[in-house]
């Protein structure tokens, strides 16, 4: 029952949780109980690839160029092997899923750097700045939020109940790198990189962005798949692409729904 609970509970966060790009100057703060859950949230966050060694790390905002009047970031490094940031961001999100019920709001920084470029032996990947946040200050309607139209990123009519759901995924500058082919049985996950699209992140920096993206839309996509009772079986591709168009990241094997 506990697990039907974790689900339940990041489900429902799907529709509250927003991108807080300036955070309110309020006096109320993240508690050291606050703290605490939060570490140990980490400590239970579930990889999309196993053999990456993960550490995450909470520091002051006051450390960190640019922290938009966060209270705390949560700062990610990871050994470099395949996939590396696509599991980032499949982590990331069970934060950013978690921390709303909290009422602690979220911002995924990518420009910004730690003082400490390693840890542990690991390398810096990207950070969540974070701040206690008024209930009344988050999503009341996800609906109205700008996002592509389910057409743009979402190919034939099956699911289109979860389609309408993951769309509203967060993504760096809005792009949402996604797009999934759809059958009776099984549904494709692609990177999507459109040909001459214009971001404020470098060029150099996007596909970077990107790759932790789609880890992010695979956690919510996952979310609402088992929400809506559907088991499945995933397969995860090497992303080593930065040139196509469309680069395969995973396959889902649906079952019959859970009963």
């Amino acid at each position: 029952m506990k697990g039907v609970k974790i689900l339940n509970d990041m489900y429902k966060m799907i529709f509250k949780r927003k991108s807080f790009h300036q955070f309110p100057q309020t006096e109320e703060n993240i508690t050291e109980k606050e703290l605490a859950k939060i570490n140990e949230k980490i400590t239970q966050l579930t990889p999309l690839v196993k053999d990456i060694t993960v550490k995450v790390k909470i520091v002051p905002a006051t450390e960190i160029i640019n922290p938009r009047y966060a209270e705390y970031c949560l700062l990610f490094y990871s050994e470099k092997k395949d996939n590396y940031l696509t599991n980032i961001g499949y982590l990331g999100e069970q934060l950013d899923l978690y921390l709303p019920s909290l009422n602690i709001g979220t911002l995924w920084l990518g420009m910004s750097q730690p003082q400490e470029l390693t840890y542990e032996g690991l390398d810096y990947v990207i950070m969540i700045a974070i701040k206690k946040v008024p209930e009344d200050m988050f999503r009341k309607n996800m609906f109205k939020s700008e996002r592509k139209e389910i057409t743009e990123i979402w190919q034939n009519y099956n699911y289109l109940e979860i389609a309408n759901i993951v769309r509203f995924a967060p993504s760096a500058c809005n792009s949402q790198p996604w797009f999934v082919e759809s059958s009776e049985k099984e549904l494709k996950v692609y990177r999507y990189k459109k040909p001459g699209i214009s971001v404020i992140v470098p060029e150099e920096k996007i596909t970077y962005f990107n790759k932790i993206d789609i880890g992010i839309f695979l956690l919510v996509l996952e979310v609402c798949l088992k929400k809506h009772n559907f088991s499945y079986q995933r397969k995860t591709y090497v992303d080593n692409n930065t040139v196509e168009e469309m680069t395969l990241i995973a396959k889902y094997q649906l079952k019959s729904k859970i009963m």
